[in-house]
């Protein structure tokens, strides 16, 4: 996974992934799979999924790069602890998943949780080919 900041503020985790590098043929077939990963996670709690093409398809003015083909966010919530009620501006949680031309790339924002940066980290790279483990205790 690479860090970056999305508009020079948001700093995200982003993985790129081949076609050829994961047994995953779709988004919606990723999206299934971390659906698992979030179930079997002890804290994570699946809420949805959610058609980000379609929804900006349906949009007059809705505009989508050329180079992606389908994109969904997969959301949950972590939800270890509610230290303040500024805190839920920044929750839930999603993982984007979209399919480009050469492939597929995951991201998601960086959370101030070790815990979960770890297991969205250990989710995405389980998407490559042969790292998939679904029998991992308390998801991570």
């Amino acid at each position: 996974m690479k860090n970056q900041l999305l508009f020079e503020k948001y700093p995200l985790f982003v993985m790129e992934i081949g076609r050829d590098e994961t047994d995953f043929d779709s988004v919606d077939a990723i999206c299934d799979y971390l659906h698992e990963r979030i179930e079997a996670h002890r804290c994570a709690h699946f809420i949805a999924v959610f058609d980000h093409y379609a929804h900006t398809c349906r949009l007059p003015e809705g505009q989508i790069d050329s180079d992606i083909l389908a994109a969904k966010n997969i959301i949950f919530c972590f939800g270890l602890a509610l230290p303040c009620p500024e805190a839920l501006a920044v929750r839930p949680r999603s993982i984007g998943v979209a399919e480009t031309t050469n492939g597929f790339m995951i991201s998601f924002m960086e959370t101030p949780m070790p815990i979960a940066n770890t297991a969205m980290e250990d989710w995405a790279e389980s998407l490559r080919r042969g790292q998939a483990n679904d029998d991992r205790p308390n998801g991570h």
